[in-house]
């Protein structure tokens, strides 16, 4: 089948119905089926098992449960140092660098608005003006779970409703405005550099995009855009440490961090294509970050 052909079906096919069957079907407990299924998806995508905590394929009641699977203990190093801003997931480097005039890179030739991205909030795009931004694409052979890449508290979740295309290397490349079409779930935290977002983007066949604090994020029947703000001290306030995880992929999607101007400078290992695995060095809090954070903390007040 040609690229233009896969490309043309996106836009035809039933995207959320199809994805309803497949993650019905995920969900299944259908025994020696389900079992075939998992090793026939080993064997393709390259899956290493072995990093599994729990590596018997036969195990899985379902293919969901294979999916969202956890690691064995010491599979993955985190970074401690407070100054280091560590992976949230294994992935794919898709893009990264800075946000000009609001636009973030989607692919060559391809750009994509930060205000829409965050569900039209003007005033929150507003934190991330000439920031800096990373896009990792999460395929289907990967972990997937989702870590948090420093300590934060949750300040608000945004569920955007849209659209369901597929969010592969070569959809990347050839469907305009794509992670501010497809459906997707923003969650913006509070960190120790100032906000962080971290927004899952959901995809054709994406049974559901799940957070540790709200479970599953089910698509509104309205398809109207919906916000949660959570508090950010006392016993209520949703905090994380670095490395913690904070949200899974029901199949595989895409993880977008936006970071404010100046707060962190990336990994020299940062650049398309690059493999990256959760916990490993992402990014750094830059010295101005740090001043700013230490600032705060004596009580001074940030110029």
């Amino acid at each position: 089948m040609s690229n233009d052909l896969k490309i043309g079906m996106q836009y035809c096919i039933p995207k959320r119905l199809l994805t309803r069957i497949v993650g019905k079907l995920a969900a299944a407990k259908a025994g020696l089926l389900t079992t075939a299924v998992i090793r026939w998806f080993i064997r393709q995508y390259n899956v290493n098992i072995s990093e599994a905590k729990n590596s018997n394929p036969a195990s899985y009641s379902t293919f969901n449960d294979f999916f969202i699977r956890e690691l064995r203990d010491g599979v993955r190093s985190l970074n401690i140092d407070p100054n280091v801003i560590s992976h949230p997931a294994d992935a794919c480097i898709s893009q990264a660098g800075t946000i000009e005039d609001g636009y973030l890179i989607q692919a060559k030739g391809h750009s994509f608005d930060a205000c829409e991205l965050l569900g039209g909030d003007a005033q929150l795009a507003k934190e991330f003006t000439n920031g800096e931004f990373a896009t990792l694409y999460l395929s289907p052979g990967n972990y997937h779970r989702i870590h948090m890449p420093c300590d934060g508290t949750l300040r608000q979740m945004i569920y955007v409703p849209g659209t369901l295309f597929s969010v592969s290397p070569l959809t990347t490349k050839n469907v305009p405005n794509l992670f501010a079409r497809n459906e997707r779930v923003v969650c913006i935290f509070n960190t120790a550099f100032g906000s962080l977002a971290q927004i899952l983007i959901g995809a054709t066949i994406v049974g559901s995009i799940e957070t540790t604090w709200a479970g599953t994020i089910t698509t509104p029947t309205d398809q109207s855009i919906r916000r949660w703000d959570y508090p950010i001290e006392g016993a209520q306030a949703v905090s994380f440490k670095k490395g913690q995880e904070m949200g899974r992929f029901n199949l595989g999607s895409t993880v977008i961090n936006l970071f404010p101007q100046g707060a962190i400078r990336f990994d020299d290992s940062i650049i398309p294509n690059a493999p990256a695995y959760m916990g490993e060095i992402y990014a750094y809090q830059t010295k101005e970050s740090v001043s700013m954070q230490n600032k705060d903390s004596n009580g001074a007040q940030p110029a």
